[in-house]
């Protein structure tokens, strides 16, 4: 059942836990959870979000999972992480210390969790959070410690720039690359 008006006022600045597993090949960053996806507890919840979609499209998991099915990711050499954690009705809301405090949380996250890739699904998100404001789509030059770093675009449905398929090819692309 999709969530009320009342779940969604009530979900603004909660937090949704990590999807994390031992041996993680790609973990995946969203810049913050949407409101429906904390009142949900599951990322990239929002009816209209490509990822989950793209995840399948791009042969990172055999078939396509519901957002409610995100615990079987690590069993995938995959999960799920924010830049931000604390949940807004638009990304725009988060201040730019937020994104860069973000970041150096990541930067933590990952030298504790050791994926192959960190992938972060915005470009806009990881320039501020990286102190990276000429980066862009694909692969970076930076690691953290031994992990690579991947800007996904935002598969936000609200994202009109780019299409299923082509975050599905990036996403793929990535794979071929690192797994």
């Amino acid at each position: 059942m999709a969530p009320t008006k009342a779940d969604l006022d009530a979900a603004k600045n909660t937090t949704i836990e990590d999807v994390l597993g031992p041996a993680l090949d790609v973990l995946f960053c969203g810049i913050n959870p949407s409101l429906y996806s904390a009142a949900t507890g599951h990322h990239f919840a929002r009816p209209g979000n490509r990822f989950w979609p793209a995840l399948h499209l791009s042969g990172l998991v055999p078939r396509r999972l519901a957002p409610s099915e995100q615990h079987l990711l690590p069993s995938y050499g995959l999960g799920i992480t924010n830049v931000v954690a604390r949940a807004t009705a638009r990304a725009d809301e988060l201040a730019p210390e937020e994104l860069r405090e973000g970041g150096a949380r990541l930067a933590r996250l990952v030298a504790e969790v050791r994926p192959r890739v960190l992938a972060v699904a915005g470009v806009s998100a990881y320039r501020v959070a990286f102190a990276r404001p000429a980066a862009g789509i694909g692969p970076q030059e930076d690691t953290i410690g031994e992990t690579a770093l991947w800007v996904l675009p935002n598969p936000s449905g609200l994202n009109a720039h780019w299409t299923l398929e082509a975050i599905a090819a990036e996403m793929a692309r990535l794979r071929a690359a690192h797994l």
